[in-house]
């Protein structure tokens, strides 16, 4: 599976992307392990939150020089990245503007997770999974002054729908919240059919 993590800036996808991979990893007992690419040029690898954890101040600033600019040449690398993972779950973070360039990373996916603070901005993002052939697992609001998750309820569409509460840099809770456990689960069951 191929997974894209979907979404307008500021949607929480990089922490979500922590808190999934640490809970795939839990639930599965070590035996799976996400490969995360961060294929969007505002600097945050997959290194970003553990370091964030650490020492917050030399985190940003390392984010802040490994930022870059959009480039065809980038996209084209980063779907190259995504095309030749031969891993069993692979979480692609791409950048927040379901544009052309995240459009050539998205053709080589399988599936997607979608996450935003507005569900009013996911029709242009259901646009572009559906362009790319994407399946999309599901649609998350991300509520930040929420108090606790809505869960996942499976729609007619086949696409689970919930909410998930204050994602936050450094929490490292995330991965016990109800709709970052359930979604893993969901991911372990979908990549068992391959």
């Amino acid at each position: 599976m191929k997974i894209i993590l979907g979404g307008p800036p500021h949607s929480g996808k990089g922490c979500l992307r922590e808190g999934l991979k640490k809970a795939i990893i839990e639930i599965s007992e070590g035996r799976l392990y996400p490969y995360v690419i961060t294929a969007c040029p505002d600097g945050e690898g997959s290194w970003f939150q553990e370091a964030y954890n650490t020492d917050n101040e030399n985190a940003t600033k390392i984010k802040q020089h490994y930022k870059s600019d959009f480039s065809e040449e980038k996209f084209k690398k980063w779907a190259a990245w995504v095309m030749n993972c031969p891993l069993p779950i692979t979480i692609v973070d791409i950048g927040g503007i379901p544009d052309k360039g995240n459009e050539i990373i998205c053709s080589q996916a399988t599936h997607a997770i979608l996450i935003a603070g507005n569900p009013n901005e996911l029709p242009k993002w259901r646009e572009l999974c559906s362009t790319c052939n994407l399946e999309i697992i599901t649609e998350i609001r991300s509520d930040y002054f929420g108090t606790q998750d809505k869960p996942l309820v499976e729609g007619h569409d086949k696409v689970y729908r919930g909410s998930v509460h204050a994602l936050e840099r450094g929490d490292l809770t995330i991965k016990n919240r109800p709709t970052v456990k359930a979604l893993a689960k969901i991911i372990i069951e979908k990549s068992k059919k391959g």
